[in-house]
């Protein structure tokens, strides 16, 4: 049996480094499993409570690290109609990595904004994302 998506969704513990005057927090190197070339890295500010979704891209795999507060993500695979949440921040400082073709979407759960970095194999490129209303997708986000 061919494996789904969520199959291919990895969660990978990250290192961090304490350090006087400030702590450093690994997110990816070039020997990672995760690590399938580079594209872009960009920063997502979320804002507590906000629902960001829904989203899933054709071409891009994500590597999602949440460095600042805590996001819920929510991963949806349309053909079991089945969910899966990942919880990541501060508390549980890991990599997520979404490969092409997964639905998701993102929640902060911090009483703070929370910061969402991804470094994408890909650069955007809005023809290669789909997208869907809040409302599309039956799930019950958490409320503040």
């Amino acid at each position: 049996m061919r494996p789904t998506g969520f199959e291919q969704v990895a969660v990978t513990p990250l290192k961090r480094i304490l350090t006087n005057g400030g702590d450093v927090l690994h997110a990816l190197k070039c020997s990672d499993e995760g690590f399938l070339g580079f594209g872009e890295a960009y920063f997502s500010w979320i804002e507590p409570g906000i629902v960001k979704a829904w989203k899933c891209h054709k071409r891009m795999t994500l590597n999602l690290v949440v460095p600042v507060g805590e996001v819920l993500f929510v991963l949806y695979e349309p053909t079991l109609d089945r969910f899966r949440e990942e919880l990541l921040g501060e508390a549980r400082y890991a990599r997520l990595t979404i490969p092409p073709t997964v639905w998701f979407g993102f929640q902060g759960t911090a009483s703070v904004n929370s910061l969402v970095m991804n470094l994408a194999d890909v650069e955007h490129d809005p023809d290669e994302v789909l997208r869907a209303s809040i409302s599309s997708i039956e799930y019950q986000w958490r409320r503040r």
